[in-house]
Parts: C-alpha cells; sequence; structure tokens
C-alpha cells in the first residue's frame, strides 16, 4: 500500500481561509443510459440535506457542470442538454462554516490527473494541519476553501505523473487507504474517474451515510450510491445495502463491482441522522428512520407518565416530529391533531445560515390553529431543542391559539455539546441546556413543562444502528484538539457575520 506520507510533494498550497465543513446529500450514478435525469430527480429527493448550493457534473470524454447558490430547481433547471454522458455526481449543500458563494459548491473537478470530479458529505477536522503541511511543502494554490479539494488532491496524489486509464483497482483502493490514513473526521465521499469508472468510499468510522443502488437497464444494471436510499424510490432503483465503515466500492468502466476495506466494525454513525437529518422514508443501517423516531415517541410517553402530566392533544412541529407526535399519542392513547401547519415553502429552519434567518423561517412557515387547540392541554413534540428560540416561539404561538397549557417534549437528549461532524450546532454558550436546569430552560421556552429523551434510553435504542451521541454526551468518538475546536469557532463565526441580515455577501 503506498503512504500518504508525502503526497503534498504534488504541490497544492492553501490560500483561502478555513474549512467548509458540509452535512450534505450526494448521489453518483454510473449507467448505460445519459444520467442527467436521474442525478436531478434525485437531487429533488435529497433537498432537505441541503439548501445553500446544488450542482451536477457528467463525464462523456470531459466534464460537463452546472452549479450555485440556491435551491435545485433554481440552480439547475429542466434543460440537461449541456450534461451529456452516462457516469457523473450530483450534491445540495448545508454549509456549516465559512462562505455562502458559490466557489464552494459541490461537484468539484481536478485537472490533473485527467478527469477526477467528487463531492462529499462531512467535516475533515484536521484541514487546517494538513493545510498547513501544504503551506510549508508545496506552492500550489487550491481554488475553494472546501474539504472536498483537499480530498481531491489527497485522493490523486499518488497518480501524478500516471495516465488514469493505466490505474490498476489495486491503485485505486491504495489510494483511498492512504486518504483515510491522513484525513480525519466524518466524510463520505462519491467520485468519477475517468475512464475508470466510479468511485465511493466512506471514513473508517462510517460517522455519514453511504448507500448503493442499482436498477436493471434494457442496455444493463445501473447503479447508484447516495446519501440516503430515499432517493432511490423515484429513481426505480432497489436498495443493495450501506457501505461498510471505511469501506471503498468502484464500480469500473465495465460496470464491475470492486471492494474494499473496512474500518470499525460498529463504527461510530450519527445518531441525529435518525433524529432529524435523515428524511423519514430512508433506511439507514437497515432499519426504517420512520420506525426509530416513532419509538422515540413511545418512549417519551414514559416521561410524560413519570411527571404526572396529563395532556389532551398531541401536536408534532413540521415535518421531522410527525412520527415522534404519533409514537407518543399512540403510547398515550390520545388524538394527534394537526394543531401547527407548514405554511409556504419547504425550507428547513435547522439549515438556516444566520439564527436571526433560522427565528425568521420558523415565523413565516409555522402557524397554529386555534379550534384544534384552544381550551386544551397540548403535548408539543419536536426532534430536538437546541437555542431552545424556536421553542419558545412555538409555545407563544400555541399558548396565543389558546391552549390551556402547553407541554413541550424534545425526541432527543439535552444538547449540550457542539458537533465536529458535519451538523451546524452552536458553541456551547448558545445550547440551551448547557448550564441552565429543567426549571431554568422551562422558564426560558415559556411553557408549562419541558421533557426530553433519556440519553441511556436512546443509546440502548440504537445501539445497533448508532455509534455517536457526542452532541449529547461529549463522547466523541475521534480525538479533538483545542486547535481544532478553535478553527470550527472561528470558521463559525465567520459564516454567521457573513450571512448576517445586510451583510455582504460573497460572490
Amino acid at each position: 500500500m503506498r503512504s500518504l506520507a508525502a503526497p503534498w510533494q504534488t504541490g497544492c498550497w492553501l490560500t483561502v481561509r478555513g474549512n467548509k465543513p458540509n452535512m450534505c446529500g450526494i448521489l453518483g450514478i454510473f449507467s448505460p443510459e445519459p444520467v442527467a435525469p436521474a442525478l436531478l430527480t434525485g437531487l429533488h429527493a435529497l433537498q432537505h440535506r441541503g439548501q445553500d448550493a446544488a450542482g451536477i457534473v457528467t463525464w462523456d470524454g470531459q466534464f460537463h457542470t452546472r452549479k450555485g447558490v440556491g435551491l435545485v430547481p433554481e440552480v439547475i433547471g429542466t434543460d440537461l442538454e449541456e450534461l451529456p454522458g452516462s457516469i457523473g455526481l450530483a450534491h445540495v449543500r448545508y454549509a456549516t462554516q465559512g462562505s455562502m458563494g458559490a466557489v464552494d459548491a459541490q461537484p468539484l473537478t481536478l485537472a490533473w490527473p485527467p478527469g477526477l470530479a467528487m463531492v462529499h458529505n462531512g467535516n475533515v477536522t484536521n484541514f487546517k494541519v494538513l493545510r498547513d503541511a501544504l503551506r510549508q511543502n508545496t506552492q500550489t494554490s487550491l481554488q475553494t476553501a472546501n474539504d472536498v479539494e483537499l480530498m481531491l488532491h489527497a485522493l490523486a496524489a499518488p497518480w501524478r505523473g500516471q495516465s488514469m486509464q493505466r490505474l490498476q483497482v489495486v491503485d485505486i483502493f491504495d489510494a483511498v487507504s492512504a486518504l483515510q490514513a491522513q484525513v480525519e473526521g466524518a466524510y463520505s465521499a462519491i467520485a468519477v474517474l475517468a475512464g475508470r469508472g466510479l468511485l465511493a468510499f466512506r471514513d473508517r468510522l462510517g460517522i455519514r451515510p453511504l448507500v448503493l443502488g442499482q436498477r436493471q437497464t434494457s442496455a444493463g444494471i445501473a447503479y447508484a450510491f447516495a446519501s440516503e436510499s430515499t432517493c432511490f424510490t423515484p429513481l426505480g432503483y432497489d436498495l443493495v445495502r450501506e457501505l461498510a465503515p471505511g469501506e471503498a466500492v468502484l464500480v469500473d468502466s465495465a460496470g464491475q463491482l470492486h471492494r474494499s476495506g473496512a474500518g470499525a466494525d460498529r463504527g461510530a454513525f450519527c445518531a441525529f441522522e435518525f433524529i432529524y437529518f435523515a428524511s423519514p422514508d430512508a433506511t439507514m443501517n437497515g432499519t426504517s428512520v420512520a420506525e426509530r423516531r416513532r419509538q422515540a415517541g413511545q418512549r417519551l410517553a414514559r416521561q410524560v407518565r413519570q411527571a404526572g402530566l396529563q395532556p389532551e392533544v398531541v401536536v408534532d412541529v413540521p415535518n421531522s416530529a410527525w412520527h415522534a407526535a404519533a409514537g407518543l399519542a399512540d403510547a398515550l392513547n390520545l388524538p394527534h391533531i394537526q394543531g401547527l401547519i407548514a405554511v409556504g415553502p419547504p425550507v428547513r429552519s435547522f439549515l438556516g445560515p444566520h439564527p436571526t434567518a433560522r427565528l425568521r423561517t420558523v415565523q413565516d412557515k409555522l402557524q397554529a390553529v386555534p379550534d384544534l387547540v384552544a381550551g386544551r392541554r397540548v403535548a408539543v413534540v419536536d426532534d430536538s431543542i437546541v437555542r431552545g428560540t424556536t421553542a419558545k416561539y412555538i409555545t407563544r404561538l400555541l399558548q396565543d391559539a389558546g391552549a390551556a397549557a402547553v407541554y413541550f417534549l424534545a425526541a432527543s437528549p439535552p444538547v449540550l455539546h457542539r458537533c465536529a461532524y458535519g451538523i451546524d450546532l452552536p458553541t456551547r454558550q448558545e445550547i440551551l441546556a448547557n448550564g441552565r436546569n429543567r426549571v431554568q430552560i422551562q422558564a426560558f421556552i415559556g411553557a408549562d413543562a419541558v421533557l426530553y429523551q433519556d440519553l441511556a434510553d436512546l443509546q440502548a435504542s440504537h445501539s445497533d444502528v448508532a455509534g455517536c451521541f457526542a452532541c449529547f454526551s461529549g463522547d466523541y468518538p475521534t480525538e479533538l484538539s483545542a486547535q481544532t475546536w478553535a478553527a470550527l469557532a472561528e470558521d463559525r463565526q465567520l459564516r454567521q457575520d457573513l450571512t448576517a441580515p445586510n451583510a455582504e455577501r460573497p460572490l
């Protein structure tokens, strides 16, 4: 196996400031048919994973790219004639730090070796260490501050001076292993290797999701890799399996599958995928996301009984809390009503780039239904409570609609710690549950009671499907230095400044 001890002798000097971690949606397709229509359909199904930017790249002897800032319909449109080719990548971006500019939109391509493109989901935690190594040893400039460009150079480093067509399968997998040995953090990635096929791989702990699907066409089998199985349904693909932690899979130019490597058997898959991020119709780690959320609601029923609360109706915060609320209502034998309705376009408030923008999104998209909640004791269920500003607004919304009492219930444990792996959680000082007891939290939100999922229950019930609960427990699956946390805080503040109301936006 080749060493990546000196891959940066290829020459790449990062001139931009900070990295741009991403909790995103990724898709790659290898097919006997043109892939652009399928990539576009798949992106629509993954839009919930990122609303900052979108992009598609296809290959037919050269790269054809369309990407930019905005939602999929705004960026990609419907005219796909300029995106020919039977292999390609697609991406929707949720930027958790840094610039919102089009320069950091994915996919990204690399001029050497000719014909290499990549999309990724996650966060390289030792980005600045690698950047410093580049500055010290080389003089080539990267064009973006995106993790994926760093990963592109890391993957391609052993191939410098070689023809892509001459690469053997073992060469490709050796390069992935070398990358995984040096690049730390959470990442799932898909790459087009011109003339060699479609490559997908995960970090050694499998923190971020990646699944393989296939479809039989009249001309042969088509393969797809994606963040979630939810995009396979509209594409007519069957879910084959999840990639294992640390695994790499190559669909070669002849349509043959090759696999290599695996990291930890158990891995450290992110529990927050089940709680919020994934679409409820997705299957992750062999289980239904919707069913896991319903079970969380059932467990909340014990908390309600122990607290002596007597709600009359259950209301969910649209849309990620619907199944948890349904589970709670079933367990308590209460009606589950649509006391809150979502209006306007389906924008996820958690993905807002700035606190003011996030709150405005909640205010714009939610309305209470007075006829359903007036005079009733309401148990309102949300997927989580982070800053508490959304919970506070929703509580007031229900109170103004005439609710006799509002019990605010979180389908997750108290969020206490930042995420280093691509989910945009605030600093500990901004997190509501940090340093506050239940009485103080309740007073801030203004509810008659506030209840959380029990962490031990969550860990026990998800032990077969998730391994990272760090935002609740503070137990991180990878080593994280003080320098890493300082860099994350600096980059997050930069992004907050850039996305504040009236701030000058980057191009």
